[in-house]
């Protein structure tokens, strides 16, 4: 009877081992995931932060191109001007 008992309670304690083994587990698997989670997000912002940079030194050259583009149309119809200046005289 006490023998019964106590192969209960060892088979009891067993289990339950057992189960925190697997809890765990399962929790430093859930914590290696989670790691990698705000790993890959890091790595999110940073990429989002470069483009963001890249983006705004694109648009910067960009604004800088149209402002040359206006100057040499400017100075191109200038000189088209002058040319037929020249050349009605």
């Amino acid at each position: 009877m006490a023998t019964d008992r106590m192969a209960a309670a060892i088979s009891a304690l067993h289990q339950a081992m057992t189960n925190l083994e697997n809890a765990v587990e399962m929790r430093l698997d859930v914590d290696r995931v989670k790691v990698d989670i705000e790993l890959e997000v890091r790595r999110v912002h940073a990429d989002r932060a470069r483009l963001a940079q890249e983006l705004d030194q694109s648009q910067f050259r960009a604004n800088r191109l149209e402002e040359v583009n206006r100057e040499v149309s400017r100075r191109l119809v200038t000189a088209m001007e002058t040319i037929r200046a020249v050349l009605d005289r």
